[in-house]
């Protein structure tokens, strides 16, 4: 119900209905909704370019102007300009929430892709290379098969692998050098 003195609402103007709402007249607010929801609604489609998302952000618009009525200041500009101000930052927030959810979602689905590469075959390749290898190892005198097993399974350095056979360093590492050239030319490696 209008309070005494207040315009008729078919003439008030959507600064005076807004102030109207402010001041707790419950009455005013269809009349402000009706002046206030196209030009709302106009600038979030446009902002959006979707007429889903921009009702939303009207009905939005429109609750938090019901239910902040009263911070409007009509010294700082219109009504009008308040609403579609909002509605402006509402919609630009709801395409940030939009892409930003867009880009979750991709993210999850390119974590659930197949890996590049089968494992089962990458493992089949990685067993018939060491066996390639063991075989190979066969290949080398006692003592060369030796420092190189130290020296490339156990992870000795040089002169660890010298104090380990009781060796001269120079002897090991001729040993491993000439162990390596046996293994390369074995496995088919390039030098």
């Amino acid at each position: 119900m209008p309070s005494p003195g207040s315009p008729p609402a078919a003439h008030a103007t959507a600064d005076e209905a807004l102030a109207r709402v402010a001041g707790g007249d419950r009455d005013a607010f269809p009349t402000l909704y009706d002046m206030l929801s196209p030009a709302v609604h106009g600038t979030a489609l446009a902002v959006l370019r979707d007429p889903d998302h921009a009702a939303e952000v009207t009905q939005e618009v429109m609750v938090e102007i019901w239910r902040t009525a009263s911070r409007w200041d009509a010294r700082r500009g219109s009504a009008r300009a308040w609403a579609t101000t909002m509605a402006h930052r509402r919609a630009v927030d709801r395409v940030r929430s939009v892409q930003a959810q867009r880009t979750r979602d991709q993210a999850v689905l390119d974590g659930d892709r197949p890996r590049a590469f089968d494992v089962v075959a990458e493992q089949a390749e990685s067993n018939l290379e060491a066996e390639r290898v063991r075989h190979c190892l066969g290949g080398l005198t006692d003592t060369q098969r030796e420092a190189v097993v130290l020296a490339y399974y156990d992870g000795r350095t040089y002169r660890e692998v010298a104090e380990s056979l009781e060796a001269p360093l120079p002897t090991v590492k001729s040993r491993i050098r000439d162990g390596l050239t046996r293994l390369r030319d074995c496995l088919g490696v390039a030098a």
